[in-house]
């Protein structure tokens, strides 16, 4: 852990005044020999910092203190100048740099606002070494717009840019004593991106009052950001500036020192109203001058700015998330984004009894970042290893093994539109494509080992198996190719999945079923041939093939002595072949796959469908599916529509006896339980275990990516901390035995998961300002009070809000000038209600003797009867003895349901800390909250307290009602 340590303490103040006390500013001078510290007003001090030499050779900090005004009398006789104490706020620093050989070295700069003026001015102090004080040297200022800031131009000495309200003065400092304005840069422009106006040097200004009073009024600017509903103390009036407003620099910061551009400075700056634009200055022997400026782009108004190296712009929003940016031409391309929660209005978990998964709901930010934050519990990733972006249209990825027993991959299958490639497993991907034997040519549908020192691949026109040459492994073939034969079908290939010396590939239109064996008919000699032809009645979506061993291991653990169970475990050789495989049905199915048999549906889990609603069918088929066996066997299924489903079966053995050979049940009654329902996303549902094992924990691809326990009884999961992925794979190496592979940005990552917990946030930009949040049981919903909208109608509001993907599900809007306030939900008898406070009032929240005026509130209650459920507007039921009441309390992984496909929200952005950032759809919202009653009160409501089942105390004004 990085850790900063003191290595000196310097005294700067006595108790006293806080306004006096210093250490409210601090600058560092370019050499880092001088430290500048100033109080809120009239004083500052100078600390001459340098390192000395002890007698043990260690170097230790020693300094001296310089202040201003001077606190020995015989220093403040020295000091002539009619201007001997500041007699101001002090606005901002900034050091000169000037050289060392000067008189004066340093020189400071200030922006003053002295006691009594309207404006700021800039002041130059100097300290001079023979005499050992500070003196002032001169001031600047001018009948014009409000002085804001002061910055050096790096690479050069004695010139600085004085920022001020709609422009900017570049400024001659080489004569402290003299300063001279040489460039002035307007910022005044309606239109984005407009060029900057520079114009001839300036050194006396003639401005006219209109423009000063507008300069002024920028003070308030940030008061008018915020809605009058939001507070008491709120300004009055309107802003009626023209359109042509003159704009403010919020943040600046100059480009890193660059040996190549010597003499050359580059600043990147951005205005309150989020445009970037880059000035350049060069040094030439007349002194500083403008070379060029140039729009960038336009985002969020930033404060503060750095620009770091290789291009890289770090922005943090005031209020909001920060951003990391990289410079390109003309435009900021956004790289990640840096969470900020703060601030954290109000809090909401949502407690899930016996799953341990709590989530956390936040209100976050201020208006017009104001966002909703969901919390979870996450696992974080150790990065290994970035690739360049040159992964772009990844359909497929897997890691092989040359041999069933190997510990470690030995092959990286890259699958895209039209190619597929290989990479050899390690630290370093080289492309053994040639060595291998697939088909490059051909998306690759699956593929993987079917024996040992054997490669099945599938693409749309056929089946190949491939035993590779000693290029591509060491124990390849001999040759300088490899031995590769095909298998093709009379129609085109959907879907498939290799197993253990078992193949199995399905067609569409018609929809059939294919099982392929390989045997060898001679030294390298190897054949592919089909077991089994059956034509079924509905296509297949996805096949998932079970490893053998893994099943075995797993019931000889499960079924070991004593076990309640299994109390007779059959042979290992007892289980018979299987394959899982989802259909359009849509519904989920086990077929037997043993040899000399017929192929034969040995149980089936379906997904009805009530299309009432014109949701897409499509989106209720599996896209993957999962054999698992941990304490019993269960079925995962990921649809396409971002749900993922658990099923089971009825019997409570380990595995049900249909899975042995020679069972006497018939399958024909025997059906899968729907047993948990969770919506993991909005995209189809990938399922990939991190290692070769029936009851492996797996990895679960969809908006993001998610680990699940494969071994609780429920539908458990965490949330990596990794940013939105395509594909993933395990790896495992000698250099990292426990990797995964992700495809995210076009990029190979390389990562490993850390054993450690961390919380993941998802953010949904909820638009105005969050105030309150409440979670609603019955409905698995969120209740947010919003203020700061920018509606002309109404500036705040109660909404309800899926917490799944932020889709705004009904509303109630509070009237004009109305505020909310505070609301609790309360049971008054058997009716469950939502009761909100407001306050409003029709004139000034304060009268101009700072008393409060008469302000009315209203107690309004509104009915959660008819608040919509996400499972309301659901085109999914699940079938088949759901019980749901062996999962209450738990909001989210047992949706009998889900919002369709209408509803989605895009993911926008995700950052290191990998939270997803999503936009709440006000559009789609289909409800409003039906207001019951409503009391008016005396008073704004601030507290609300259900009171005996049948009573609310409501706090208003100075007074508790009970009502």
């Amino acid at each position: 852990m990085h850790r900063f340590f003191a290595i000196a303490n310097i005294e700067l103040s006595k108790p006293g005044n806080l306004r006096h006390h210093l250490g409210r500013i601090l600058a560092i001078d370019r050499e880092s020999n001088f430290v500048a510290v100033s109080s809120y007003e009239d004083k500052f001090a100078l600390i001459h910092v340098s390192v000395s030499q002890s007698g043990s050779g260690s170097g230790i900090i020693s300094e001296k203190k310089y202040f201003y005004p001077p606190e020995n009398e015989d220093d403040a006789r020295i000091i002539t100048s009619s201007r001997t104490s500041i007699r101001g706020t002090i606005w901002t620093m900034r050091f000169i740099s000037v050289p060392q050989d000067e008189e004066y070295y340093p020189v400071l700069a200030m922006i003053i606002n002295r006691k009594g003026s309207d404006v700021n001015d800039l002041s130059l102090f100097g300290y001079d070494s023979s005499s050992c004080v500070i003196n002032h040297l001169s001031s600047y200022s001018e009948i014009g717009p409000l002085v804001l800031d002061v910055s050096e131009i790096p690479e050069t000495f004695g010139f600085a840019l004085l920022l001020r309200v709609g422009d900017a003065l570049l400024l001659d400092l080489r004569n402290p004593t003299n300063v001279c304005c040489i460039q002035r840069v307007s910022l005044t422009t309606n239109l984005i991106g407009e060029p900057i106006t520079v114009e001839d040097p300036c050194p006396g200004l003639d401005v006219d009052d209109d423009v000063a009073a507008c300069a002024l009024l920028e003070l308030r600017d940030s008061g008018n950001n915020i809605m009058k509903d939001d507070g008491y103390m709120d300004i009055d009036g309107v802003d009626s500036r023209s359109n042509v407003k003159p704009r403010i620099v919020c943040s600046w910061s100059w480009e890193p020192p660059d040996p190549v551009r010597r003499g050359c400075a580059r600043l990147l700056f951005c205005l309150d109203d989020g445009e970037f634009h880059i000035l350049e200055f060069t040094l030439d022997v007349e002194g500083a001058k403008l070379y060029t400026f140039e729009y960038i782009d336009r985002t969020l108004p930033c404060r503060p700015l750095f620009w770091m190296k290789n291009r890289m712009i770090i922005g943090f929003v005031e209020m909001g998330d920060g951003m990391i940016f990289k410079l390109g031409h003309r435009r900021l391309l956004h790289k990640s984004t840096i969470q900020n929660v703060a601030p954290i209005l109000d809090l909401a978990i949502a407690d899930y009894h016996g799953e341990k998964q709590d989530q956390m709901f936040a209100c976050c930010g201020m208006s017009p970042e104001g966002s909703l934050r969901v919390l979870r519990n996450g696992v974080n990733v150790d990065r290994l290893l970035k690739t360049e972006a040159i992964y772009q249209g990844v359909t497929g990825l897997w890691t092989l093994r040359m041999k069933a027993t190997d510990a470690y991959h030995s092959f990286l299958v890259l699958s895209f539109v039209e190619e597929t490639r290989i990479l050899s497993v390690g630290l370093s991907f080289n492309d053994i494509s040639d060595a291998v034997g697939f088909q490059p040519d051909v998306c690759t549908l699956a593929c993987g080992l079917v024996a040992d020192n054997l490669l099945v691949q599938i693409y749309s026109k056929g089946v190949k198996v491939c035993l590779p040459t000693v290029y591509a492994h060491p124990e390849g073939a001999p040759l300088t190719s490899p031995i590769c034969t095909d298998w093709y079908p009379a129609i085109t290939i959907s879907v498939g999945a290799v197993g253990h010396n078992i193949v199995v590939v399905a067609t569409s239109n018609p929809c059939c079923l294919y099982v392929l064996g390989v045997r060898s008919s001679s030294s390298y000699q190897y054949e592919l041939y089909a077991t089994h032809h059956v034509q079924l009645q509905y296509e297949v979506s996805c096949i998932s093939i079970p490893q053998e061993d893994c099943i075995h291991d797993n019931v000889s653990f499960s079924c070991g002595e004593g076990d309640d169970i299994c109390k007779n475990p059959p042979p290992k050789v007892n289980v018979c072949k299987f394959a899982v495989i989802g259909t359009h049905r849509p519904s989920v199915e086990i077929i037997s796959l043993e040899p000399g048999e017929a192929l034969r549906v040995l149980t089936i889990g379906t997904v009805s469908v009530n299309n009432a609603l014109g949701a897409p069918m499509s989106g209720c088929i599996p896209e993957n599916v999962r054999f698992v066996a941990a304490e019993r066997f269960y079925i995962l299924a990921g649809l396409r529509n971002g749900m993922l489903l658990r099923f089971e079966s009825e019997t409570r053995d380990y595995l049900p006896g249909f899975l042995y050979k020679d069972s006497s049940i018939p399958s024909v009654n025997t059906f899968l339980q729907l047993i948990s329902i969770r919506r993991i996303g909005i995209t189809p549902v990938l399922l990939v275990p991190i290692h070769d094992s029936a009851n492996a924990d797996i990895i679960v691809l969809s908006d993001r990516p998610w680990l699940l326990h494969a071994a609780r009884h429920s539908l458990a999961y965490s949330s990596i901390s990794f940013l939105s992925a395509s594909h993933v794979t395990p790896v495992s190496s000698v250099d990292c035995p426990n990797g995964l592979l992700f495809v995210a940005e076009s990029c190979l990552h390389l990562v490993e998961l850390v054993h450690g917990k961390r919380l993941n946030a998802q953010k949904f930009s909820i638009g105005g300002t969050p105030r309150k949040v409440l979670y609603h049981n019955e409905s698995r919903t969120l209740l947010v009070l919003r203020t700061g909208l920018n509606g002309a109608s109404s500036s705040s509001d109660v909404v309800q809000v899926d917490p799944q993907n932020g889709v705004l599900l009904s509303r109630y809007k509070c009237e004009p000038g109305e505020t909310a306030k505070c609301m609790q939900i309360a049971k008054i008898g058997n009716d469950q209600v939502l009761i909100v406070g407001t306050t409003k009032s029709a004139g000034r929240p304060m009268m101009s003797n700072g008393e409060a005026e008469s302000i009315k509130g209203r107690l309004i209650v509104l009915s959660l009867e008819a608040v919509e459920s996400p499972r309301e507007s659901s085109s999914f039921i699940p079938t088949f003895s759901f019980n749901p009441s062996s999962h209450s309390g738990s909001p989210f992984h047992e949706i009998v349901g889900y919002t369709t496909e209408e509803f989605s929200s895009n993911s926008m952005c995700s950052s290191p800390d990998e939270f997803s950032c999503n936009q709440i759809q006000a559009e789609q919202m289909t409800g409003q909250l039906r207001s019951l009653t409503q009391y008016i009160l005396n008073g704004a409501v601030l507290a609300l307290c259900p009171y005996l089942d049948r009573y609310v105390l409501a706090a208003a004004g100075n007074m508790i009602s009970r009502v």
